[in-house]
């Protein structure tokens, strides 16, 4: 079977464009699925108390399968909405604010969705909230730096005192001197600065205690300037000779004073210039 000829589409890119739209539908259906096992699960925990009992399995195992199916869609529809969020944000505040959206929307739901498998599993919470808080603090003073530049990273997000793109100065003691270069991207560690060519990792806690101001105009990198080409005098066309004639001063005058008196109608002679022979004064 013979095809018309017409524009050809591009299978991927469709195939991508229908996956973007779908995303936030898939988020929506397992927010749905992931509430509607949570209270599935509570329903069947009505009818026993402990997981242990073997007098109702049938609700005990109804009760598990809905918490498990809980922790599945709740972590689809966690991750799908932190991806839609990242994607709306991304046009309007840039890669960097939205990343810190995401993260914080994958911290929050992820915990929410820990939390409420453990407790319709009936496992204390409460004991391990705390034991979670105390290993968080061992963790915090292990990974103090780590987590330093995490929330410099966040001031510096929120506090803009520079944007992708500006040229600007870092000096600190703890930098060595001066830092100048052209702020390329703001991560969540690190701040990186095209410095003469080179990309430069700078961490955030150092930014953060750094003076920032705009490099001098001095030190910026110069921009090849497009050469202008000046445009060629033209040259006067050369008077033709007339076959056989001479070519030295007085054929040449000779030649000019004709072609004027063609062109005029009259005697155009410039003055000095001798007459040819048989012509009246």
């Amino acid at each position: 079977m013979h095809l018309q000829d017409g524009p050809q589409l591009d299978l991927s890119a469709q195939v991508a464009k229908v996956k973007r739209k779908a995303r936030p539908w898939k988020a929506i259906i397992s927010l749905i699925l992931a509430i509607a096992s949570a209270a599935a699960s509570g329903w069947a925990h009505r009818y026993f108390h402990d997981y242990f009992d073997s007098k109702n399995v049938q609700y005990q195992i109804i009760a598990a399968a809905c918490a498990v199916a809980f922790c599945v869609f709740g972590s689809a529809a966690t991750i799908g909405l932190a991806a839609k969020a990242r994607s709306v944000l991304e046009p309007r505040s840039g890669p960097s604010h939205a990343g810190v959206v995401r993260y914080f929307l994958l911290l929050i739901g992820g915990f929410t969705t820990l939390v409420i498998t453990l407790v319709l599993f009936d496992v204390p919470v409460a004991n391990l909230v705390l034991g979670g808080a105390l290993t968080s603090v061992f963790v915090g003073i292990a990974a103090q730096q780590a987590l330093g530049n995490v929330f410099a990273g966040i001031v510096l997000l929120l506090a803009r005192p520079f944007r992708v793109g500006d040229a600007i100065r870092l000096r600190a003691g703890a930098l060595g001197g001066e830092i100048d270069g052209t702020v390329t991207d703001i991560g969540i560690t690190y701040v990186r600065l095209d410095v003469a060519g080179s990309v430069m990792s700078v961490p955030n806690s150092q930014v953060l205690n750094a003076v920032v101001g705009p490099q001098p105009q001095e030190t910026r990198p110069q921009q090849a300037q497009p050469q202008q080409t000046q445009p060629q005098p033209t040259q006067p066309a050369p008077v033709a000779t007339p076959p056989g004639a001479a070519i030295d001063g007085t054929a040449e005058k000779r030649v000019r004073s004709e072609t004027l008196v063609a062109q005029g109608g009259g005697d155009q002679t410039p003055p000095g210039t001798p007459r040819p022979p048989g012509k009246p004064d």
